[in-house]
């Protein structure tokens, strides 16, 4: 982050943003939302990529906003080319349409940090200020990383491995593109997978169907009593609670409604204690990057289960927020780069052994402060 802005209030560094929207009336309106906050300074706005790349150049922004749909040329393929040339954290405003979600997601696999919503009838341009200054101060502090090409798949298990053996990863910011890695590694047979990948309602069908096509693994949006099973993984759908349950020897979903924990919905944590609850030590757990504790007590109780579990590690994370507060409070078992999570979580289940289960003990909000 450059250091020639400062608050004189605190005589801490500013972060510089750059607007970058078709509409004059957007760019004021986020202007003056982003200016509530003394720790944010916007020091220009564009109206079109072409200007925006000049005045990147000229005021050294430390986050870049970008609408999708502008002239001269799309908020995607800008994107794409700054992320090849010039990397630095973005945050896509994109509308809840269905043609907006897919690009949204587009967007985040280009190496966007965050999608916001538009503000809609139930959505106010204040909700949105508020929401944006959070996320512009984190993704000041994000690492923007090239997305590696894949290089090695991991080896197919054999279906009697994988009957009744679950995996379970969460994610946030940056989790778009650690999660594509992740999955991309997978066989086609590998254990049912359940995930929380923290999202707006919509944007995860349309990432499900994206991931889909591009993993040997069957992607798809969970619903309510789907069945987890071999080759299948399950997104948490945004606004929602995903959690895991068993019937007998079959696993399943239950997709709910209820309050926000660590304000997300669905939360990483949610998912992770039911896991640790129904699956033990029948399960191997992930949590990759993003901002926050969300997912690391659960994490906790996976380990205490039985399970065998993992962090993504500081240098391959978007933001080192979860899975540091994982590392911290003892319930990583093992720290890893993001190009060995893959095959790691093939190679941890096949090494489970049946019948080792361990009883489901909820660690407390203190058990994170003390370690």
């Amino acid at each position: 982050m450059s250091v020639n802005s400062v608050n004189p209030a605190t005589g801490c560094a500013r972060v510089k943003v750059l607007v970058v929207d078709d509409s004059a009336v957007v760019r004021q309106l986020l202007t003056r939302q982003l200016s509530r906050d003394p720790g944010i300074e916007v020091v220009g706005t564009a109206p079109d990529p072409f200007v925006a790349r000049d005045k990147i150049l000229q005021l050294e922004p430390d986050v870049l906003t970008l609408d999708i749909e502008m002239p001269r040329m799309d908020g995607i393929t800008f994107l794409r080319k700054l992320m090849v040339h010039h990397p630095m954290p973005v945050i896509v405003l994109s509308s809840l349409s269905a043609e907006g979600t897919e690009t949204a997601i587009q967007a985040l696999e280009a190496g966007a940090v965050e999608v916001l919503c538009k503000p809609s009838s139930a959505y106010s341009i204040d909700d949105l200020g508020t929401m944006l200054i959070s996320k512009v101060k984190m993704a000041a502090r994000a690492r923007i990383q090239a997305i590696s090409p894949q290089k090695t798949r991991a080896t197919p298990l054999s279906m009697a491995a994988t009957t009744e053996k679950i995996l379970a990863l969460g994610a946030s910011t940056g989790g778009v593109q650690a999660l594509t890695e992740v999955l991309q590694g997978f066989p086609a047979n590998a254990p049912g997978t359940v995930i929380v990948q923290h999202m707006p309602a919509l944007f995860t069908s349309s990432f499900a169907k994206r991931l889909d096509g591009m993993c040997k693994v069957e992607v798809r949006e969970a619903a309510d009593g789907d069945s987890v099973v071999s080759g299948r993984v399950l997104i948490a759908p945004g606004g929602y609670h995903t959690t895991l349950c068993r019937s007998g020897a079959r696993y399943f979903v239950e997709v709910r409604d209820g309050p926000e924990v660590h304000h997300q919905k669905p939360a990483v944590d949610v998912l992770f204690h039911s896991v640790a609850r129904f699956a033990g030590a029948n399960a191997v757990g992930a949590l990759l990057t993003g901002m926050g504790a969300d997912g690391a007590l659960g994490l906790l109780a996976m380990r205490r289960a039985g399970a065998r579990t993992i962090a993504q590690d500081e240098k391959s994370s978007t933001v080192f927020g979860m899975p540091m507060e994982a590392i911290k409070c003892g319930a990583a078992e093992h720290v890893l780069s993001l190009e060995a999570i893959a095959e790691a979580m093939m190679k941890l289940v096949q090494a489970i052994r049946p019948n080792v289960q361990r009883t489901y003990s909820p660690p407390s909000e203190e058990t994170c402060k003390h370690n």
